[in-house]
């Protein structure tokens, strides 16, 4: 199969996918090395495809319905990071990203995609496996998330849920 068939052999596995699929995945449906698809993946962002890369892996961007909202928090233990994003899941939102304003570096973007509990219980796995700090930690605990919410009710679940938690930033 040639570069180009490639390509269009990845966006139909992706466009057909339930969820995120991993790059280590997408290399052995198609019989290539993972380093492959990585610069397929690149090339076809840079053509206008909206893939977006989660912890979970490669996603098409499909505009889901929703609102978009952001909130501000901040919390200084791993327990309160996964709280948090339960919070916000427990109550019908995707936590989309998680957004840090660095003194050097500007705004930093986690592409997150968390839908519910077992991508958190997933998300926060990865991060004590591979011993990962949160993006969090580089500004003192203070963090946005983007949320996608069904509507403005559940945004303003989330909301209390995390006043109550002491985790939202007023």
């Amino acid at each position: 199969m040639n570069a180009v068939a490639r390509r269009e052999r990845l966006m139909e596995l992706l466009e057909k996918a339930d969820g995120a699929v991993s790059a280590t995945a997408l290399a052995h449906t198609l019989s290539v090395s993972r380093q492959i698809i990585v610069g397929d993946i690149a090339l076809l962002r840079a053509a206008g495809e909206r893939i977006t890369a989660t912890p979970r892996g490669y996603v098409l961007d499909r505009s889901a319905a929703g609102e978009l909202r952001t909130v501000a928090c901040r919390h200084t233990t791993p327990e309160d990071m996964a709280n948090e994003l339960n919070i916000m899941v427990d109550n019908g939102c995707t936590v989309v990203n998680v957004i840090v304003d660095h003194r050097v570096y500007g705004q930093l973007v986690g592409q997150l995609d968390l839908s519910s509990r077992y991508d958190v219980s997933v998300f926060i796995q990865k991060v004590v496996e591979h011993g990962a700090k949160p993006l969090s930690d580089l500004t003192g605990g203070i963090h946005l998330h983007t949320l996608r919410c069904p509507d403005e009710s559940a945004y303003r679940r989330v909301t209390e849920a995390l006043q109550e938690a002491g985790i939202l930033l007023t």
